[in-house]
C-alpha cells in the first residue's frame, strides 16, 4: 500500500528520518508494506533505469543521470562504461575483488572487513541512493554474522533490491528495513545460497513487480525456480540481457523476467 500526500505528512511525523528520506522504507509499526509517497514535485517525465545481466550475480544498473552500478562485483565490468559504484559480498571470490580500480568512486562491501560490526552504507551518487540490509552467511561452524548485504538502490522513484548471496529466510526486521521493493535480483541455484523453497517464500513475501533471476548454475534449478513462482507470478523472457523500466512501465502483475543470457533456451 502507498500513502499519498493527503496522508503522508501525518505518517511522516511518526517515522525516523531515514525512513522519511526513503521511497521504499516500511517502518510504520504494525503495517509492513506501507510506503510513503514522495512529497516533492512530480516529475513531468518519468525517469528510466536500465538493468542488464552481466553474469553470475552481477547486474549492471544504469541511471538517467549516467550513474553505472555493478552488483556482486568481482572485476567483470561487462559491456558499457566503467562503474561509478560497485557492491560486493564475501561468500565466494566470484562475488568480490580485493583489487577494484581506484577510479571507482564508491566501493561498497557487504561485510565489515574490520569485523567491528555489520556493514552500514548510505550513499548518494547523483540520482541514486544506495543502502544495505545485512544478513548472515553460512560458515565452517559458527554462522557468519552480517557477512552478506542486500543492497537497495533507490532511483527514478523505483526501489531495486539485490539479494546478494542470501543464505537464510528473512525475518520481520529484514522486511521492515527493506521496505516495498519494485525490482528484486535473486539467486536461484538453490544450493550455495538459500534453498529454492526458501527463496521462493522470500520472493512471494516481497512481492516485487519484477524479479530478475541470477546465480543459476544449470537449467534444472532455474526450471524448478520458475515452476515454483508461476502460481503467483507471470513468467516471461526479456528477449535480451536488459530491461529498461520506469514507475509507469512496471508490470501490473508481479512478473519473473528472465534475461536471454540466463534462460537456458527455455523460451526458444
Amino acid at each position: 500500500m502507498r500513502l499519498f500526500p493527503a496522508f503522508a505528512a501525518a505518517f511522516a511525523a511518526l517515522l525516523p528520518a531515514s525512513a522519511v528520506a526513503s521511497i521504499c522504507h516500511a517502518f510504520v509499526e504494525g503495517a509492513p508494506g506501507v510506503r510513503v509517497a514522495s512529497l516533492g514535485p512530480v516529475a513531468a517525465v518519468e525517469e528510466e533505469v536500465t538493468i542488464s545481466y552481466v553474469g553470475h550475480s552481477t547486474y549492471r544498473i544504469e541511471t538517467a543521470a549516467g550513474v553505472t552500478i555493478l552488483t556482486d562485483y568481482y572485476g567483470n565490468d561487462g559491456e558499457g562504461p566503467a562503474p561509478d559504484v560497485v557492491t560486493m559480498n564475501q561468500a565466494h571470490e566470484s562475488h568480490f575483488t580485493d583489487y577494484p580500480s581506484p577510479a571507482i568512486r564508491h566501493i561498497l562491501r557487504g561485510w565489515d572487513p574490520f569485523e567491528d560490526g555489520p556493514a552500514e552504507h548510505l550513499v548518494e551518487e547523483r540520482d541514486v541512493v544506495i543502502r544495505n540490509v545485512t544478513t548472515d552467511i553460512r560458515g565452517w561452524g559458527e554462522r557468519g554474522r552480517g557477512g552478506n548485504s542486500i543492497f537497495v538502490f533507490e532511483v527514478a522513484d523505483i526501489c531495486i533490491g539485490h539479494l546478494g548471496h542470501l543464505h537464510h529466510r528473512l525475518d520481520e526486521a529484514h522486511y521492515a528495513q527493506l521496505g516495498q521493493l519494485d525490482v528484486v535480483m535473486a539467486p536461484v541455484d538453490g544450493t550455495f545460497t538459500l534453498d529454492l523453497p526458501g527463496m521462493i517464500e522470500v520472493l512471494k513475501r516481497l512481492k516485487a513487480r519484477v524479479v530478475l533471476p541470477m546465480h543459476a548454475f544449470g537449467g534444472v534449478s532455474l526450471r524448478r525456480f520458475l515452476d515454483g513462482m508461476s502460481d503467483e507470478f507471470v513468467v516471461r523472457p526479456i528477449g535480451g540481457p536488459s530491461i529498461t523500466v520506469s514507475v509507469g512501465s512496471l508490470p501490473d502483475k508481479p512478473t519473473v523476467m528472465v534475461p536471454s543470457n540466463i534462460a537456458w533456451g527455455f523460451f526458444d
